[in-house]
């Protein structure tokens, strides 16, 4: 280790004051971080904001996930590293091509690396591997995985989880952002003008209403009109108005008896949308399963991450398509009972018009998305990582 003697040192032969530098700064680090975990949760009792407490709870098992994921790998990685297998079983479902070392392609990729790493680095990196593959190497077979494998391994959990912690977050943030209209709409039920217009004792047609002119029309006869209809709707007025105050009426009426028109159906909403958040933020053990399959299956000229990336937009239009689908039939079933109505329209929310009877199943699928797309991103930042490492 001629070449790397001077660069690689053990404990005794590091300055104490280094020593103690390091030790200071990644303590101060972590009790600064588990101070403020401490303080949010203490912000979100008092606040009363329970499935945001929730939320951050299970952020706190997950970070305790990750340490032990992070201990077992680090625990282990020389243990690991020993394990041999077959060369012909090593050389197979690679995930990019094995090229020839007197091939121009690996000529090109010898010639990067030249820039991208020192020659002390190099030697470094080449002596290590072969310590560690020499029990291998000497029986005529392969490591099942290498050191170095496992520390970028190490890298990409903790990226992915960072990014899923990340995804959930922004995606909350726009939904309190959309919820921002919701509540001047919800004010304005308080107000005189509202009352006067949504008379109970008022007859009307039920096409005639903005409700029924809304969602009541040529383009809703067909269930294939429906969908198109929903589909496009989604990326201009999703949430229209009249769309919600009349899913407000009929909640307010299915849950309450007689009139509760203060009831703030806006702040439920949001209540609702923390405890999703609740759910999403955490990466679950089926999510961990998928992160097998997916390293599992990315396998040169499968090209599996060319398609996966079209299938959280795919699932996206199809829930956004299918909650508008939803609110149209609420309107078509009001139609179907009644061709005059008294008041305000009341539509009747049930389980049915979801997928499978289980509205549950859309939050699945939302988990799903923002799981995906944060697996993409933390493996582009796992590569970019990997190659400058």
């Amino acid at each position: 280790m001629a070449a790397g003697d001077d660069s690689v040192r053990s404990l005794e032969h590091t300055p104490t004051w280094a020593v103690a530098v390091v030790c200071f700064i990644i303590i101060s680090i972590s009790i600064t971080m588990e101070h403020s975990i401490h303080l949010l949760a203490n912000w979100f009792k008092k606040r009363n904001k329970t499935a945001l407490f929730g939320a951050l709870e299970k952020l706190k098992s997950e970070l305790m996930l990750l340490g032990f994921i992070s201990l077992f790998l680090t625990v282990t990685q020389e243990y690991i590293a020993k394990i041999c297998i077959p060369t012909s079983a090593g050389d197979t479902m690679l995930p990019c091509r094995k090229q020839d070392a007197n091939s121009d392609s690996a000529e090109l990729n010898h010639f990067v690396k030249k820039f991208s790493h020192t020659i002390r680095q190099l030697l470094a990196e080449e002596e290590d591997s072969t310590e560690d593959g020499d029990s291998c190497t000497a029986k005529g077979k392969v490591a099942l995985i290498s050191e170095d494998g496992i520390h970028q391994l190490h890298i990409f959990i903790f990226v992915l989880a960072l990014m899923q912690i990340v995804y959930s977050t922004l995606t909350m943030g726009l939904g309190r952002a959309k919820m921002r209209r919701w509540k001047v709409w919800e004010k304005e039920t308080q107000t005189t003008e509202y009352i006067v217009a949504n008379d109970p004792n008022r007859f009307r047609f039920t096409r005639q209403t903005t409700f029924g002119r809304r969602h009541m029309n040529n383009f809703t006869e067909t269930v294939v009109h429906l969908w198109i209809k929903s589909f496009f709707r989604q990326f201009y007025k999703s949430v229209a108005k009249v769309d919600y105050l009349t899913l407000r009426h009929g909640f307010i009426a299915a849950h309450f008896s007689g009139r509760h028109n203060s009831f703030n159906f806006q702040q439920y909403i949001q209540r609702s949308l923390e405890e999703d958040f609740s759910v999403v933020v955490g990466v679950s053990p089926l999510m961990w399963f998928l992160v097998v399959i997916l390293l599992l299956v990315d396998v040169h000229d499968w090209y599996v991450y060319s398609w996966l990336s079209f299938v959280p937009l795919l699932i996206s239009l199809a829930i956004g398509s299918k909650l508008g689908v939803i609110v149209a039939r609420m309107a078509l079933q009001i139609k179907d009972q009644n061709n005059v109505i008294i008041g305000t329209p009341l539509v009747k929310p049930n389980d049915d018009l979801f997928w499978f009877g289980k509205p549950k199943f859309v939050l699945t699928l939302i988990h799903y998305i923002l799981f995906v797309n944060a697996y993409e991103v933390a493996f582009v930042i796992w590569v970019i990582v990997s190659s400058l490492s």
